[in-house]
């Protein structure tokens, strides 16, 4: 198998999770020229998404990084040209979880407006507020939850949780992990994000 376009890897592959990609690729018509393919395909709050996926060697593209994992070269990666800056630094590894599948530990945090065209204008109130409407809102409705922006005082910003959010018990991760820093790395000027809401009040409350 020819590995001529040998680039810097962005992703590592653990010896543990190159052993199950090797016995699924065995599978494959012709597992000598299949790659393991690594894509960013968007983000989840303060996460990236990705797909996984097996595909021919001759399916790379020029720009693509292209190289080879394990200690005998035993498996191609290819991760397209606009996945590399997101994934440079992280590792493929095995899920510590009962399942055992595969998890990408990455170091690297999407922008807060990745995959939006949104430009943030005005004063801390309506980039707020564009930010809740535009990039938090669309990922808590998976969850059937939403915020709202209910007022900013000297550099605090005060949200409150509907929906599925409301009570429910992760709803305090949500705001630090998620609502918090998306907030707070888009807005320099925002010191903290305080949550308002009546969590007693939701509609299945954790909280009482």
């Amino acid at each position: 198998m020819s590995k001529s376009v040998e680039t810097a890897a962005p992703i590592e592959v653990s010896s543990e999770a190159l052993e199950i990609v090797l016995q699924t690729r065995a599978q494959e018509d012709d597992p000598e020229n299949t790659a393991l393919k690594v894509t960013v395909t968007g983000a989840t709050m303060t996460d990236y998404t990705y797909e996984l996926e097996l595909v021919a060697v001759a399916e790379r593209l020029p720009d693509d990084s292209f190289y080879s994992q394990g200690s005998h070269n035993e498996l191609s990666v290819i991760v397209p040209q606009d996945s590399i800056e997101a994934l440079s630094g992280s590792t493929l590894d095995v899920a510590t979880s009962t399942n055992g599948g595969l998890v990408i530990k990455n170091p690297n945090k999407p922008n807060p407006l990745f995959g939006t065209d949104l430009e943030l204008t005005g004063d801390v109130a309506d980039r707020a507020k564009a930010v809740i409407e535009s990039a938090i809102n669309p990922a808590l409705a998976s969850h059937g939850g939403f915020a709202e922006l209910i007022g900013v005082d000297d550099g605090k910003v005060y949200v409150t949780m509907g929906g599925g959010c409301q009570g429910c018990a992760a709803s305090a991760m949500t705001l630090k992990d998620g609502i918090r820093t998306m907030l707070m790395e888009a807005i320099p000027e925002i010191t903290e994000v305080v949550d308002a809401t009546d969590h007693s009040a939701g509609e299945n409350p954790f909280y009482s």
